[in-house]
């Protein structure tokens, strides 16, 4: 049994679709009043039916004023750290501290190469990652950021501006040497979607990062875990991940939290997504809220 003590949050995946981003505004606005705490925005800018997530990131700031982004998640090989974390610095100044940066090493490699980049894969994507997450951190505190390796050549780079509050770098990791990587040197696992990473495996997936964060020094109850949950609340016959009424999913998603260590729970509905979001936050997430409460205070 794991549970890492940290606040459970909820989030709402926004699909970038370019043509529907009046749906995707009003969504964000709908998710925002429902009182969640996240909107999470995939990254795969080679798909010519996607938005720019970060575009599209800044276009919803402007119309909401709680909620929280992030990149779930950015990909690092289309995105040099630097730049990134000066864009993820600009609009948390411009947003009050709304934001987050979900990142990953990139999984499309092809896809990577056929805009432009330089593809990496097996060590040498590790390796770029885990430099990139320093070079973030680096940039994101502000003054003179420095690196020569064979991964990245930064000479002297002056980072500013300087959020006002600290963004925190999420790693979207699946394999022992990424989640290794999470352990020693992100602020958080970002999970894939539950039908990649099924329940049952992330046991050992938690293991590997635990172990990683100590063998660095690091106490892994600091490590944000972000579950990416696909599904449907209620009756569907054949849906994909999970699909129950309400109180399934508060049993489902308040067991994952206690038990698998989950303290964060981005919804991706796949059908009629006003309604999903409307059931979802009003009464999925409040009696989950209550029931992880007691459970933590029965122990």
């Amino acid at each position: 049994m794991t549970d890492y003590g940290q606040p459970i949050t909820f989030g709402l995946s926004l699909d970038p679709a370019a043509d529907a981003p009046d749906t995707t505004r009003r969504l964000a606005r709908l998710a925002e009043a429902g009182g969640l705490d996240y909107l999470a925005v995939q990254d795969h800018p080679y798909q010519p039916g996607h938005l720019d997530t970060w575009t599209l990131i800044s276009y919803l700031a402007a119309s909401t004023d709680r909620i929280s982004f992030f990149t779930d998640v950015a990909d690092l090989q289309l995105r040099p750290p630097t730049m990134l974390a000066k864009a993820a610095a600009s609009l948390s100044v411009l947003t009050g501290g709304r934001i987050e940066l979900g990142v990953g090493g990139g999984a499309f490699a092809d896809a990577i190469a056929s805009m432009g980049a330089v593809p990496r894969r097996g060590g040498r994507m590790v390796a770029f990652t885990e430099e990139s997450l320093t070079l973030m951190r680096e940039a994101l505190a502000g003054g003179a950021v420095r690196l020569h390796s064979p991964h990245h050549v930064v000479e002297g780079y002056r980072a500013g501006p300087v959020p006002p509050k600290r963004v925190e770098l999420w790693l979207g990791a699946q394999k022992p040497k990424m989640l290794a990587v999470t352990g020693r040197a992100a602020d958080g696992w970002i999970s894939p979607l539950n039908i990649y990473v099924p329940p049952e495996e992330v046991p050992s997936r938690q293991q590997i990062i635990d172990e990683a964060a100590v063998a660095a020094g690091r106490a892994p109850e600091t490590i944000r875990r972000i579950y990416n949950v696909i599904g449907v609340i209620g009756d569907h016959r054949g849906g994909q991940g999970l699909v129950g009424d309400v109180p399934a999913w508060v049993d489902t998603l308040s067991g994952w939290a206690v038990d698998l260590g989950f303290d964060t729970f981005v919804f991706w509905p796949v059908i009629e997504r006003e309604m999903q979001l409307a059931l979802f936050a009003d009464e999925v997430v409040p009696a989950v809220r209550r029931r992880v409460e007691a459970l933590r205070s029965d122990r």
